[in-house]
């Protein structure tokens, strides 16, 4: 898979809004998005217009409005970003991470309850696997 367009904080929000209703037209999104932020309405056309432009959104004119579609799949992005975020400060090591955000009390009790029952979940379909 290729490398997918960074994007930031705030542009992330607006992808968020998109992936969860696409197609969305623009009155949608900031409509949306004026009731979770303090932004106005301008800023939030001016994200999206970075957004079309970085090729993670497209439009179609239908009528009078504008209606966007995601480019990228929401889950490859969180992925790419998930890989980044450990390559980048725990040297791709995921068992330092978790060890340094339990060392840190990061993680609840019930964080961990889960953590337990997905490993345990993998090590299953592993052996299913052999």
């Amino acid at each position: 898979m290729p490398d997918l367009p960074q994007i930031s904080e705030a542009e992330f929000k607006v992808m968020k809004v998109i992936w969860k209703y696409a197609p969305i037209s623009t009155n949608d999104i900031t409509d949306r998005l004026t009731q979770s932020t303090s932004w106005s309405p301008k800023t939030i056309q001016t994200l999206i217009k970075r957004l079309v432009t970085k090729k993670v959104l497209s439009y179609e004119k239908q009528g009078r409005v504008f209606v966007y579609t995601p480019l990228v799949n929401e889950k490859d992005y969180v992925n790419q970003e998930s890989r980044s975020f450990l390559q980048r400060f725990y040297d791709g090591n995921i068992a330092t991470m978790l060890s340094a955000y339990i060392e840190n009390e990061r993680l609840s009790k019930s964080e961990i309850d889960s953590l337990r029952s997905l490993l345990s979940g993998k090590d299953t379909q592993e052996k299913r696997k052999d």
